[in-house]
């Protein structure tokens, strides 16, 4: 039976692909790749399009929006689900490109969870990607975590509570899509003492990279969506 590839292509360097993961993107006839609204150009795409060959693989775009409200999103899920599952069923393979890893704060876990309650007969084989932690933590030199150290990765959705009592019990605090909330993030930091531990990466793995250590100069300013905020202490 075809199967169904989750393929992940790391944070945006196309060298930092794995063997497999470019192994998989040559030789399957479908390529599906998200977007987060109609009109954009994916970014897992650009990255894997060096790999592909257009005249003999067909390249599905769809649109997994990225919003924080749930409501009228499964419609968008259940589309791209469709999708993919008319050309396993007409016998061809499919990879869903993601950027970093399938398994971590994915746009192809909602496919995931479709198939696996309603067509569990469909293989699903993952191939892991590198993520953007790793790809910013080694651009900024800081390493994750040594020894007896702890580790917390959080979604950057402010919620005070919580995550003052994670960055006082971690060693190390992760903030993926840190954005929309950076202000609200670094007046807690600044609250305890830790202003000064932190860094501020956008584009990890690309040339647009960007990494700051100076967090108060980025207050009131516009930020990357494709952005993470490391706190080491």
């Amino acid at each position: 039976m075809a199967r169904i590839y989750a393929v992940g292509v790391g944070p945006g360097d196309p060298e930092l692909l794995t063997l497999k993961a470019e192994r998989v993107l040559r030789r399957t006839p479908v390529i599906c790749a998200p977007v987060a609204s109609a009109g954009d150009s994916s970014h897992a795409l650009s990255i894997v399009e060096p790999f592909l060959d257009r005249a003999r693989q067909e390249v599905i775009v769809r649109v997994f929006p990225m919003r924080k409200d749930r409501e009228g999103l499964d419609e968008f899920w259940e589309e791209a689900a469709a999708t993919v599952l008319d050309r396993i069923r007409r016998g061809k393979d499919v990879a869903f490109v993601t950027i970093g890893d399938p398994f971590l704060y994915s746009t192809f876990l909602y496919l995931y969870r479709i198939f696996r309650e309603r067509h569990p007969d469909i293989p699903i084989e993952v191939v892991p990607g590198v993520t953007s932690i790793n790809a910013a933590a080694a651009a900024a030199g800081i390493p994750l975590a040594a020894a007896s150290e702890r580790i917390a990765v959080l979604p950057a959705t402010f919620e005070e509570g919580k995550l003052r009592t994670t960055l006082m019990e971690f060693d190390t605090v992760v903030l993926m899509k840190v954005n929309r909330v950076f202000d609200q993030v670094f007046a807690m930091l600044r609250e305890l003492g830790l202003e000064g531990n932190g860094a501020f990466i956008a584009r990890a793995g690309t040339d647009q990279e960007q990494v700051v250590f100076d967090l108060d100069s980025l207050v009131g300013k516009k930020l990357d969506y494709l952005s993470l905020l490391i706190v080491k202490k």
